[in-house]
């Protein structure tokens, strides 16, 4: 993926230089589309130009997985992270109308190389299937995120004129799963590879537009269709790594056997790392030199004392995941001061050591193996079949050094064990709000926090409620107007 990830900055510039910015509804572009699909190598790099949005939105996501939900809170209380929070997000907050330029950024590239390529040839295309299948995952992801976040939004699968752009409607969440999320996915799951060689290693495979449809069809509660979705990835040959720890070693390979899609980072490249190192470390003078991490740090992120609280004494993975200090060389810990001017905990899940700020080597794990595990358990759990979603769950917390459960589990008792399994072996990779919501306990757990009803959703950003100024097919979120 080094080689992918390194074009696209060039990719993102020539795509942008040739864009007229009309409007805001829809990011139009009016790049000189027959300049840039000729060739096969042409629909490659605009597939990359795709992938890179993915970046720069997904340095933001855990404002919306993680704090937003119990298990992480903004601690300082500072700026966006302090109002996703604690629940007092404005519709003008400037992370709202990122979010929803760079996602139809991502859906306008997808349809544009979509149009193009269907009447091509494919033996001057020769990985015509292969590119069809990556726009129709990533267009997926996007319309995923989008109704995850927003709800109703617009549906938008080919290219529109201005006129066009003022009058599309935001359209009911349901229509959106049918029509473009399920079926970009169907057929992305029979265009995709099972995997790939050499520098294209880290795009989307068959495994991971199962993996994702799994999740649709789980979130969806169709767990009949989750079911045998995600049994299919567990025949594929993914397995856990056997410790858990190294997941989160950046001198090793993320492309493992647990690896399914990533959002792709790459140290050392001009502009192509991540931010998660600087934007989660505690601004600790002797910890950041410790850890050798160049450039300030912004103290977000913290894990409140109940994730801490979800742990047993002895599961592997509760040090690495929140921790209250670290420990030096010479062995001795160091606790973490409380203080107002740093967080009194932190996750070392993206902690490592950088030469230049913000230009981390650490992925955003969109979907791995452990969560196909314990969704395939939720699945099973779900159409009764108790017995036969224990060992999945067990697979997690055997690994994990804690016992596992016994048999005669009810199925009550082995829900409530899979949401718990899940904020301890998933937390700080953009779950747990997600969760909550699909589950229908966000309002049940939050309240306390301050959530209200209508927070299940997140305001529409008023800049867009503005630009169309029709309320009859563009109306607000209940609760933010």
């Amino acid at each position: 993926m080094k080689k992918i990830v390194s074009v696209v900055a060039m990719v993102m510039l020539l795509m942008t230089s040739c864009r007229k910015d009309f409007i805001e509804i829809l990011p139009i572009d009016t790049v000189t589309v027959d300049v840039l699909y000729k060739t096969d190598k042409d629909y490659q790099d605009a597939i990359v130009g795709i992938y890179g949005i993915y970046q720069d939105q997904y340095a933001n996501m855990y404002y919306y997985g993680d704090i937003r939900g119990d298990d992480v809170w903004d601690e300082l209380v500072k700026g966006t992270a302090g109002a996703f929070d604690n629940f007092t997000l404005s519709n003008d907050d400037g992370t709202l109308i990122t979010t929803w330029r760079n996602y139809y950024k991502a859906i306008t590239r997808a349809n544009t190389l979509l149009e193009r390529i269907g009447s091509t040839d494919a033996a001057v295309i020769t990985n015509k299937n292969r590119h069809i299948g990556e726009a129709e995952f990533l267009r997926a992801l996007a319309y995923f995120d989008l109704v995850r976040i927003f709800g109703d939004v617009p549906m938008v699968t080919k290219s529109l004129s201005i006129a066009d752009s003022y009058t599309t409607p935001r359209e009911k969440v349901d229509k959106i799963y049918d029509e473009v999320i399920i079926k970009d996915l169907l057929d992305a799951e029979a265009k995709l590879p099972a995997t790939y060689a050499g520098s294209e290693v880290g795009r989307a495979t068959k495994g991971a537009a199962r993996a994702l449809l799994g999740k649709v069809y789980l979130t969806r509660k169709d767990f009949t269709k989750a079911e045998v979705k995600l049994q299919e990835v567990t025949t594929m040959g993914y397995s856990l790594l056997p410790n858990w720890a190294d997941l989160w070693d950046y001198t090793k390979n993320e492309h493992h056997s647990e690896f399914i899609f990533d959002i792709e980072y790459e140290q050392g490249l001009g502009g192509e790392g991540s931010i998660y190192t600087n934007r989660f470390t505690p601004k600790v003078t002797s910890m950041i030199a410790f850890y050798g991490i160049a450039g300030s740090v912004d103290d977000q992120n913290t894990p409140h004392q109940v994730l801490f609280d979800l742990f047993e004494a002895k599961d592997k993975r509760k040090d690495l995941t929140a921790s209250k200090g670290y420990t030096d060389a010479t062995g001795k810990f160091i606790p973490l001061l409380v203080s107002s001017n740093n967080m009194s905990a932190y996750t070392r899940k993206y902690i490592v050591k950088i030469a230049t700020a913000n230009d981390s080597p650490a992925n955003w794990k969109v979907i791995r193996y452990a969560d196909v595990l314990l969704m395939y358990a939720e699945a099973l759990n779900e159409n009764g079949k108790t017995t036969a979603a224990l060992p999945y769950l067990n697979q997690i917390r055997t690994r994990a050094g804690i016992d596992a459960l016994a048999a005669g589990i009810t199925q009550a008792a082995l829900r409530e064990q899979i949401v718990l399994e899940r904020r301890r072996e998933l937390a700080f990779e953009g779950h747990r709000w997600f969760d909550l919501i699909r589950t229908g306990q966000a309002l049940n757990v939050m309240a306390k926090y301050g959530m209200k009803a209508h927070h299940v959703l997140f305001p529409i950003p008023l800049a867009q409620i503005q630009l169309i100024n029709n309320t009859t097919i563009f109306p607000q979120n209940p609760g933010y107007q």
